[in-house]
């Protein structure tokens, strides 16, 4: 396999690189020589004449040849054929052998292209060289230009590239770059002699809600590390019986043979888990088992399972250390971040709830593989929602590999989906480390709740799932949205398009209006007597709570519609005519709410 290192600029990954390689009597790859190769003129000149985007375009081309000029050169060294690339902790055997076959360095800022790191971090062993920024600066003085940091102020320049790089840094293994260029090659030798870490870690960021990872195959690890921060000698791992078979179990057994004391309390599937006697018995079970206030809580599974075991985690003994392992795409993307936790009433789903940060969540790609592919489309609601709030690049993901995300084995293989689980779950990191407790901002991240929650409601919490729902209330925002003269056609049509592209709400949910406005009357979101909704515009969306009561039924009719009974571009132009037009002045995603008893938990 081979050795990639990365990490920003002035970090001496070219120099070092090379004495590795020269010492190991390995080739030696440098990226940006690859680029200026094939382009036939300097970096710089690239720079000028294409500017940064074709440059980017360039720099994706290299790393796609280099990694298979790799494959080619490993698989013939060992007589076999080039192996396509699998999700999951075990793929491509020879990671797992530790033997370097190459060095490459790659650019300061290759990382942050998610296919790009896709394809790098998959191919091999990532060292991430790091340094103090006045060390860097010092180096980058008598370097060679720098296009990104040609004609500004160097230092201010190059705290924001760290910050908004260091996610995707610390991905890799650290070495220390500070000190002379011999001490360097040295500490790259000394890890690579290590053992090499199981799966591929591709973010790992410390938030102010948190530590979030993101990987391929490296949830144990991650959560290992999670739990070492914690100084954790105790855990309860709650879960619910799909997702124990099929991750749980594994990776409890895996946290008992490192040491630590499991205590395994399982739940009801799905939103029964989110009953008061349900939340009662996993409460009760924890005092039986003496679980003291630094115990940890470790949620492995989806939505309706995170829901209840944060609201447990919250208020046992006033409060007790979370950690999530998300097992759903909806709750990757999604429910696992932002720290609302909530059981459901009879009165309402998710009124009794707390906000409890979690300290981690360990999101693994890998686990996603073994969702139905109704549960991958129907999340791709969600993956909308977050594309209509103004995320130009999630849009495009999105019209490009809607219908593989849902069918999941290609968007695995060629990295698409972890592209959308950091897409997506970073957008709700940023939204919500600067609104915790939906005050202001995070209620953006209501947009097709409001009349989607209605219809889980209407429909009793049985035949359609969340993302199902949500996806039916895009269609509805979008008529409330064209009804109050606030989302232009255009970009109801785009919306329309990735919904069709996903197989959303294409089908009447087959629920009663008279049914959803009665649950929509009920919406958490209301404010002074009035509900505040969140209505696409021409780049992302508006929070209004002055919606007249035709624009309302407007958007209840096309959400129960249909695609067909919707009629695209038609259905929005009666929208506007039904509402007010300019003169309008313009759920939190939580699972499926009760129904069915709350099973035993063991």
């Amino acid at each position: 396999m081979d050795a990639i290192l990365i990490g920003p600029p002035g970090s001496g990954k070219s120099a070092a690189g090379r004495l590795v390689a020269a010492r190991r009597g390995i080739p030696f790859v440098d990226l940006d020589d690859a680029i200026e190769a094939a382009a036939g003129r300097p970096i710089p000149a690239i720079f000028e004449s294409e500017g940064e985007a074709g440059f980017r375009s360039r720099e994706r081309a290299a790393v796609a040849a280099t990694v298979r000029a790799g494959q080619r050169e490993q698989m013939s060294a060992a007589g076999r054929r080039p192996a396509r690339f699998e999700t999951g902790a075990g793929r491509d055997g020879d990671r797992d052998g530790g033997a370097i076959n190459r060095i490459v360095a790659v650019g300061a800022g290759c990382i942050v292209d998610p296919g790009n790191r896709w394809r790098l971090f998959h191919a091999g062993r990532v060292l991430s060289l790091w340094a103090p920024p006045n060390v860097l600066l010092r180096r980058l003085r008598g370097a060679a230009a720098r296009p990104l940091l040609t004609g500004r102020d160097p230092r201010l320049l190059l705290d924001g590239l760290l910050e908004q790089r260091a996610r995707w840094y610390a991905a890799g293994e650290p070495v220390d770059a500070s000190g002379r260029l011999i001490s360097l090659a040295a500490r790259i030798e000394e890890r690579l002699s290590s053992t090499p870490p199981s799966g591929t870690s591709l973010l790992r960021a410390e938030t102010p809600i948190g530590r979030v990872t993101i990987g391929d195959g490296d949830a144990l690890p991650r959560l290992l590390e999670a739990l070492a921060g914690l100084d954790a000698r105790r855990i309860a791992v709650v879960s619910e019986p799909v997702a124990w078979r099929l991750h749980g179990e594994r990776l409890a057994s895996a946290l008992s043979a490192a040491g630590l004391d499991v205590v395994t309390l399982l739940m009801p599937t799905g939103e029964a888990a989110k009953t008061v006697g349900a939340y009662a018995r996993l409460v009760r079970s924890m005092a039986i088992a003496r679980l003291e206030r630094g115990d940890p809580i470790v949620a492995i599974g989806g939505g309706a399972l995170g829901d209840v075991a944060g609201f447990a985690a919250a208020t046992y003994l006033r409060g007790v250390p979370l950690i999530h392992v998300p097992t759903t795409l909806v709750a990757q993307i999604d429910s696992a971040i932002g720290g609302k936790t909530a059981i459901d009433i009879p009165e309402g789903k998710n009124l009794v709830g707390a906000f409890h940060q979690p300290r981690a969540v360990v999101a693994d790609v890998a686990t996603l593989a073994t969702l139905p592919t109704r549960q991958r489309r129907a999340a791709l609601g969600e993956a909308i929602k977050y594309a209509a709030l103004g995320d130009e690049a999630l849009f495009g993901l999105l019209e490009r590999e809607a219908g593989s995300l849902a069918r999941g084995r290609r968007a695995f293989g060629s990295g698409a989906m972890a592209e959308l689980v950091e897409r997506c779950a970073w957008a709700k990191v940023e939204i919500v480390a600067a609104d915790q407790r939906e005050q202001a901002g995070r209620l953006v991240l209501n947009l097709g709740h409001s009349i989607g929650h209605a219809v889980e409601a209407a429909a009793g919490y049985r035949r359609i799932l969340h993302g199902e729902a949500v996806a039916h209330g895009l269609r509805g925002a979008l008529a409330v949205g064209m009804a109050c003269g606030v989302t232009p056609p255009e970009r109801a049509e785009r919306i329309e398009g990735l919904l069709a592209a996903a197989g959303l709400a294409q089908e009447p949910p087959g629920v009663t209006e008279d049914a959803v406005r009665k649950h929509l009357s009920r919406d958490k979101k209301h404010a002074g007597g009035r509900l505040r909704w969140v209505l696409p515009t021409g780049s992302g969306v508006v929070v209004r709570s002055d919606v007249p009561e035709d624009a309302v039924w407007a958007g209840i009719g096309a959400a129960l519609a249909g695609r067909r009974g919707s009629g695209g571009a038609a259905s929005v132009d009666r929208a506007a005519d039904a509402g007010g037009g300019p003169g309008c002045a313009a759920g939190r995603d939580s699972p499926r709410a009760a129904t069915a008893p709350a099973g035993p938990i063991r």
